[in-house]
């Protein structure tokens, strides 16, 4: 169902909300809304344009909101009518957050509706999306990051649905368990934290001195909870991205006022740190991983074997997109979410979401971006994906960082134009 409808900066936006099973395999049963919002350009709204659908990075992350043109999206208008998916439980699907989530009813209820939050249950709803707004016409899907996650569970469970897919940073390994790809992770986070403290050598002492001040004060955020060591060890989350070094490296020299940590320090911090606008990412960040076994706070228990990351190491390493147990008792957003989010960790009969052997079959084209140095999909993992699966074609390429897709035009046109010269 259309909503409303918008033009600026010569772009029609049109938002569609429609209601889909919160159980798919129940689609009489309980409703959610899922939201949408499709872009065209002003000049093209009456042109046969095939569509693009973007599936967002996460797990737990809202489309994004363009105002304009601009990037990727302004790329992907000369060629589609791009459609941007609030995954279940983000933005205006039916969110999932400390307001809403409680009013499922206790803990076990709260986990019981979370299963229904996966990568199987997104597929459902693009479907049911792609039905409404094209009949029986496959479209093409751009995923980023966890997009790309999505994209192999959705080629495993719908690929009828799917014309041509692209993926950028997101080939994911359908067998490894949570427990592999941190094995790995914790590697290409070690490596970062090298490079950072290469291109800023004093900052290892800084940090150290930062996380020694917290373990020994009672230092507040200004949402009021106390910032804890580890809470700021987070920090390093996004060394993985373009700019980052230098974000981080100009919020950490403000850090002292005196003997105390300074107020812009502590909000710059929070504003860090805080998943208040996105409390699924940590809720699932093992969760995607999970196929008949159990997480069982699988970073948590990796950092515990690794010394070098302890927070009172005088050679300071950061960790980053890993989510522990403490996030959960300390992080205001999360703190409701706790009691659901341990049986979540330990819920140890999850379905499949990925069909390997058809995946090995697959026909459908992917054309992958794999990021050499990526600090969130492990190269080792996407390249195997790309043997495995069929029909995919890789760019390994150094040039970009991780969020190269959200840089950049270049990366999709570089896909666009592999498949075109595929045919």
């Amino acid at each position: 169902m259309i909503t409303g409808s918008f033009r600026q900066h010569g772009v029609v936006y049109t938002d569609h909300v429609l209601e889909v099973p919160l159980d798919h395999t129940n689609p009489t049963g309980e409703k959610i809304e899922l939201f949408a919002r499709e872009l065209v350009d002003a000049s093209k709204v009456d042109s046969e344009l095939p569509r693009l659908l973007y599936l967002q990075g996460g797990p737990g992350g809202k489309a994004i909101r363009p105002a304009n043109r601009g990037g990727f999206v302004g790329r992907a208008l000369d060629d589609y009518r791009v459609v941007l998916l609030d995954q279940r439980g983000t933005g205006r699907s039916t969110p999932v957050n400390r307001q809403t989530l409680p009013r499922r009813g206790d803990a076990a209820a709260q986990a019981g509706y979370l299963t229904h939050f996966r990568a199987d249950s997104i597929v459902a709803d693009a479907e049911i999306l792609r039905r409404e707004l094209g009949g029986t016409a496959r479209w093409d899907t751009l995923g980023q990051s966890y997009g790309g996650f999505i994209t192999l569970t959705y080629l495993s469970l719908a690929p009828q649905g799917i014309r041509r897919a692209f993926v950028t940073g997101g080939l994911a390994s359908p067998t490894a368990t949570a427990a592999d790809v941190y094995a790995l992770t914790f590697d290409r986070i070690a490596e970062r934290n090298e490079r950072y403290f290469h291109r800023y050598p004093g900052d290892r002492a800084l940090a150290a001195r930062i996380a020694g001040h917290l373990a020994e004060h009672d230092v507040r955020l200004p949402t009021g909870e106390r910032l804890s060591p580890r809470r700021f060890q987070g920090l390093g989350v996004g060394l993985g991205q373009r700019g980052s070094f230098d974000a981080l490296h100009f919020l950490l020299e403000e850090a002292f006022v005196g003997d105390e940590l300074s107020d812009a320090f502590l909000a710059g911090v929070h504003a860090e740190v805080s998943l208040a606008t996105r409390p699924l990412y940590a809720v699932f960040q093992e969760l995607i991983y999970n196929q008949g076994d159990a997480s069982d706070w699988a970073a948590e228990r990796e950092y515990q074997r690794r010394a070098a990351f302890a927070v009172d190491n005088p050679d300071f390493l950061f960790t980053g997109e890993t989510y522990h147990p403490f996030h959960f008792a300390e992080d205001p957003a999360l703190v409701p979410l706790a009691p659901a989010a341990q049986l979540l960790a330990a819920k140890s009969d999850w379905p499949a979401l990925y069909d390997v052997d058809r995946l090995r079959r697959n026909e459908v084209p992917v054309y992958a971006a794999v990021y050499h140095d990526d600090m969130y999909v492990p190269r080792e993992l996407s390249l195997s994906t790309a043997e495995l699966v069929g029909n995919v074609h890789p760019w390994i390429t150094n040039a970009y960082q991780h969020d190269g897709l959200r840089e950049t035009p270049t990366v999709l046109d570089t896909l666009l134009r592999m498949a075109r010269e595929d045919g």
